[in-house]
């Protein structure tokens, strides 16, 4: 069969100059940051942060105002996230210790490895945190890599969430390093984290533009310790006077020779190292938006931008939400969610559809063009039609969680589970045979307890999700 010139041309066009062929798969770029509460970007309210990128993103797209995670805590959305289920379901329901014997199973198949097996490029940069690690003598340490991702580039090697967020990235008198990056340095000066990263998500997009890719950008960042660039810091100090400390003791602040937390790292409220900590997070964001333009991908490119959890309230509030992380309140486990899709998704909407992570599984399916799994049961549904048509007019869903303590967290959070159904959100307190109720459209700050109001709707909501934890049978 012969090609017509046209075709020829643009074919060869393709290969000269980088444009996508036509039909091709789109790239998938999902941006997640740690710890990021639902107000903390400019585009969501907030006056201190400064986040330029993200709020042109959202510009761009659409930025979600009810979007959720699966678990207030990062491992079980990590994996929900992975798997399309929900926690209950996969079976990591709180944050993973580092020497744990069960990390993410391999009977799942990831949408890193449907996306593979079509032919896309895969890359997971920074924290993974679905395993224990051979450090801390872990049984079975599984990689990224043993979950359908290519590339797995400056992620941790033992535990994390300690401040050490320069190269080489030991922290105090520790012996090794706790993450990959320390192999190598790449960028000149002193190193900072979320630079390296940054700069690594380009150098991914750079080395696999000629194939469809999906790329992972999982930030340790802003989870505390905070410790932000002091240029950044600096200029957030001058901005507005940091807020009280939450901790009178800080081990970075010691090892400068300081009392107490002379630094800020622990600041309640106005914390530099927070908001810089998230400009930097932002400057990335606007690199690889810049590259995908230059390399002529743009449109070609899915790009989401969203936190695993709410805001830790020893460093942040999430005001107007109610709680914070490891907390079944809004403030727990609403999260900021852009999505950005030039010619597919519209610019500068807002979309208040309540969607959960477990959805983001089956959307990239349908995105993608691509069946899943048979063997793979998916809690989550595509919302591809919610980004492509943000205000119209849906039927309400119902969503579910399932946080099980033995004992209460060292954040503040407690054994509970919760549901969601149109405007009414029921909060089951494990153990203590109560619930609560909320009416989210006319108190999203969960102010008011409406269990005694409304007994026959807060029975009916705990019988529902009594219901659907029993319908999941416990897993392998």
């Amino acid at each position: 069969m012969r090609l017509a010139p046209f075709v020829i041309l643009c074919i060869l066009a393709s290969f000269v100059l980088g444009v996508p062929a036509p039909g091709r798969p789109p790239n998938i770029v999902f941006i997640l940051a740690d710890d990021l509460g639902w107000a903390e970007l400019g585009c969501y309210g907030n006056a201190f942060n400064e986040t330029p990128c993200l709020d042109q993103l959202a510009r761009d797209g659409v930025r979600m105002t009810q979007a959720y995670a699966a678990a207030p805590v990062c491992s079980p959305y990590r994996a929900s996230l992975l798997t399309g289920q929900y926690p209950a379901r996969h079976g990591l329901l709180d944050y993973l210790r580092p020497a744990t014997a069960n990390p993410l199973s391999r009977r799942h198949v990831t949408i890193a490895e449907r996306l593979k097996a079509a032919g896309y490029a895969t890359g997971m940069i920074g924290k993974w945190h679905l395993s224990g690690y051979k450090y801390h003598k872990a049984p079975l340490e599984l990689r990224a890599t043993d979950h359908g991702f290519d590339e797995e580039l400056v992620t941790e090697i033992k535990g994390v969430g300690n401040g050490a967020n320069f190269f080489p990235y030991v922290f105090r008198t520790q012996p090794i390093s706790w993450n990959s990056a320390s192999k190598d340095k790449l960028l000149p000066g002193k190193e900072y984290l979320v630079d390296r990263m940054n700069h690594e998500a380009v150098r991914f997009i750079e080395r696999h533009r000629e194939k469809p890719f999906f790329l992972y950008l999982s930030h340790f960042a802003p989870h505390s310790i905070l410790n932000g660039r002091p240029d950044l810091v600096e200029k957030y100090r001058r901005k507005h006077p940091p807020g009280r400390s939450t901790r009178s003791r800080c081990y970075l602040c010691q090892d400068a020779g300081l009392e107490g937390d002379e630094l800020n790292h622990w600041a309640g409220d106005h914390n530099p190292h927070l908001a810089a900590m998230l400009e930097s997070i932002d400057e990335g964001v606007g690199m690889i938006v810049k590259k995908l333009e230059e390399l002529r991908l743009s449109e070609d490119t899915l790009v989401i931008f969203t936190s695993d959890n709410g805001g830790e309230l020893n460093v942040t509030s999430n005001a107007p939400l109610r709680g914070g992380k490891s907390q079944l309140f809004e403030g727990g486990i609403r999260v900021p969610l852009i999505v950005k899709w030039p010619g597919k998704v519209p610019g500068d909407k807002v979309c208040n559809s309540p969607t959960s992570n477990v959805d983001f599984y089956p959307t990239f399916l349908e995105a993608s063009a691509l069946k899943r799994d048979e063997s793979q049961i998916l809690d989550g549904h595509s919302v591809l039609e919610l980004f492509q048509r943000p205000g119209a007019a849906r039927k309400g869903r119902t969503l579910y969680w399932h946080y099980p303590l033995p004992k209460p967290h060292f954040l503040g959070g407690v054994s509970a589970g919760a549901i969601r159904e149109g405007k009414w959100k029921l909060i089951e307190w494990f153990g203590k045979e109560e619930a609560s109720l909320f009416d989210l459209d006319r108190d999203p700050g969960e102010e008011r307890d409406l269990a005694a109001v409304h007994p026959e709707r807060t029975e009916r909501l705990r019988e529902k999700l009594s219901g659907w934890r029993s319908s999941i049978p416990p897993p392998k």
